[in-house]
């Protein structure tokens, strides 16, 4: 992440710093969150990121209940679900996140966002 990438460079506007910037953080299985702090780590310098680009921090949204839950499984994904819902409202400006591909793994789920 190049920290010198000016607001209009990354095509932000001030309606997206009007709404939340959401931080999703992942990791699959409790092993990961274990043994695998850096990762963690790594994806909560998101919120720098955010500042950085502009927002408030009062308009940043940690979204990390879902860690070590996979998503491979049939196991419910609240913080998904729950960012899912924010987006829908129109409360998101952007949403963050390190390897979102894996932020769904089915289509049902890339279809609510």
């Amino acid at each position: 992440m190049p920290p010198d990438l000016s607001l209009s460079q990354v095509k932000m506007t001030p309606r997206h710093l009007e709404r939340k910037a959401v931080i999703y953080i992942r990791q699959s299985s409790p092993k990961q969150v274990r043994e695998h702090l850096d990762s963690q780590l790594t994806q909560r310098t998101l919120i720098r990121r955010a500042e950085h680009l502009g927002w408030h921090p009062e308009r940043i949204e940690v979204f990390d209940g879902d860690l070590g839950q996979s998503a491979a499984g049939r196991h419910e994904r609240d913080d998904l679900k729950a960012l899912a819902a924010e987006v829908a409202l129109g409360h998101v400006g952007v949403v963050f996140g390190w390897q979102v591909s894996r932020l769904a793994r089915h289509n049902a789920e890339w279809y609510q966002l």
